[in-house]
């Protein structure tokens, strides 16, 4: 597993990036193929957050903890991330079997959070990704590893842009392009 730390606004010990790098190790047996973890340390209000995401092909996975302590911070992340993983164990297997963890380039995600109102819409970040050919259950699938409220997608069957979003009600929404 190929590891990349970023300590924003602190400064921390070589031997947190080492224990970081054994506990988030031990995820490496989840992936078929070379992962690549990413850990992001922070502060934020004498919490100390740790955001953990790994990718492994066209598969991102994130969680972010936060407690009084780093390294209990970097024990929760990898304790979240293992119980997300079982949480989509039989879905993950299946698409190991499809070789979805084939080293491939990740969609960029993207959030929307509405401003206060304003007479005119300034756009303040684009990003732009491939949009990929996948089921509706791998669009449900991706957009809960990524803990996002929706995913954009390209339905594999008809071959036209699709959007699935979590509903207030704990279900599912999509939302279809009749084209």
């Amino acid at each position: 597993m190929k590891f990349t730390f970023t300590d924003k606004k602190v400064n921390l010990p070589k031997s947190l990036h080492n224990y970081a790098e054994k506990k988030v190790g031990k995820l490496d047996r989840y992936f078929k193929n070379e992962a690549e973890a990413n850990l992001v340390f922070s502060v934020e209000k004498d919490r100390n957050k740790v955001e953990l995401t790994i990718r492994s092909g066209p598969t991102i996975l994130r969680v972010a903890e936060s407690t009084s302590d780093m390294f209990a911070s970097v024990d929760a992340a990898v304790t979240s991330m293992e119980r997300q993983l079982r949480k989509h164990k039989t879905r993950l297997e299946k698409r190991l079997r499809t070789g979805a963890f084939t080293p491939a380039e990740p969609a960029e995600e993207t959030s929307f959070v509405p401003d206060a109102e304003e007479d005119e819409f300034h756009i303040v970040r684009t990003k732009k990704f491939p949009i990929k050919p996948m089921t509706v259950d791998e669009a449900i699938l991706q957009m809960d590893l990524l803990g996002h409220s929706f995913y954009a997608f390209k339905d594999e069957d008809g071959g036209a842009f699709a959007v699935v979003y979590r509903r207030n009600d704990g279900g599912y929404g999509l939302i279809e392009d009749e084209g």
